[in-house]
C-alpha cells in the first residue's frame, strides 16, 4: 500500500511540473493572422491568475481594455516538434508582462499589435509568420495564449527548433544528475558512517541492556525457593 502512495505521489509530481513548464515555458505556432482587434475584458476570480497584467505605466483594475491576435495555425504535436496538414483557429492576447511571472519582459505589446495588424493587411497575399507565445487556450474560463513576438516566414512548413526549451530541459537533467550524483557522494561520506556509528551504539546498548536484565534476573531466581524433593 505505502509503495502505491509513493507512486501515486511522484506520478500527481510529474503531471503538476510538467504542466507548469507546458504554461510558462516559449512554445512555437506557424500561423496567418487574420484580424487584430481590442476588447474590454473583466476578470473573475477563477480567471485572473491566467492572465499577465496591463500595460506598463497604466494601474491594474478589475477590467481592462485587452488586445487580441486573430490567427490561423497549422496543428502541431508535442510543442511543434511535429506538424500536421490541417488547421485550426487561434486567438492569442498580447499583454506585457512587465518584471512579473514569468519571466519575458515584455513591454511592447503596443510595437507586436501593429506588427500583427500589418501582417493582416498584407495586400491579399497569404502571409504566414511564427508567433512565440506561452500559455493555454481554454475557451470554458475564457483564457488566451499571451503572444511574445511575431516573426514573417516564407511560408507554412517552415521548421522552427525550439532551441531554449531544447537548452532549458538540457540544463534540467544535467542539473538533476549533478545534484543526484553530490547527494550520494555526501549520503556515502557523512550520513552513512554517522548512521553505522549509531546502530553500534545501539546494538552495544542494547548488549548491556540484556545482560543488566540477565543478571537482573538470575538474582531474582536466587530468591524462589527450591522445589521440594
Amino acid at each position: 500500500m505505502l509503495q502505491r502512495i509513493k507512486f501515486g505521489l511522484k506520478v500527481l509530481l510529474i503531471i503538476i511540473m510538467g504542466g507548469f513548464f507546458h504554461y510558462v515555458l516559449p512554445q512555437h505556432d506557424v500561423v496567418r493572422v487574420t484580424s487584430t482587434e481590442i476588447i474590454r475584458q473583466d476578470f473573475s476570480w477563477y480567471n485572473r491568475m491566467f492572465y499577465a497584467q496591463a500595460d506598463s505605466g497604466n494601474v491594474e483594475g478589475t477590467n481592462r481594455d485587452m488586445r487580441l491576435i486573430n490567427t490561423v495555425r497549422r496543428k502541431t504535436w508535442i510543442w511543434g516538434f511535429f506538424r500536421r496538414e490541417s488547421e485550426e483557429v487561434m486567438v492569442y492576447r498580447n499583454e506585457d508582462t512587465g518584471w512579473i511571472w514569468p519571466p519575458y519582459f515584455k513591454f511592447d505589446s503596443s510595437n507586436l499589435q501593429a506588427e500583427s495588424a500589418a501582417l493582416a493587411a498584407s495586400g491579399g497575399q497569404e502571409q504566414w509568420a511564427v508567433i512565440t507565445h506561452y500559455g493555454w487556450r481554454n475557451k470554458l474560463l475564457t483564457v488566451f495564449p499571451n503572444a511574445v513576438s511575431i516573426k514573417p516566414v516564407a511560408g507554412p512548413d517552415v521548421r522552427v527548433i525550439p532551441w531554449f526549451n531544447v537548452f532549458f530541459f538540457s540544463f534540467l537533467i544535467i542539473g538533476w544528475l549533478f545534484l543526484r550524483a553530490a547527494w550520494r557522494q555526501f549520503r556515502e561520506r557523512n550520513l552513512d558512517p554517522t548512521l553505522n556509528a549509531i546502530d553500534e551504539h545501539v546494538d552495544a546498548a542494547q548488549d548491556r541492556a540484556q545482560g543488566v536484565w540477565g543478571r537482573f534476573m538470575a538474582w531474582i531466581n536466587t530468591w524462589r525457593g527450591k522445589p521440594r524433593v
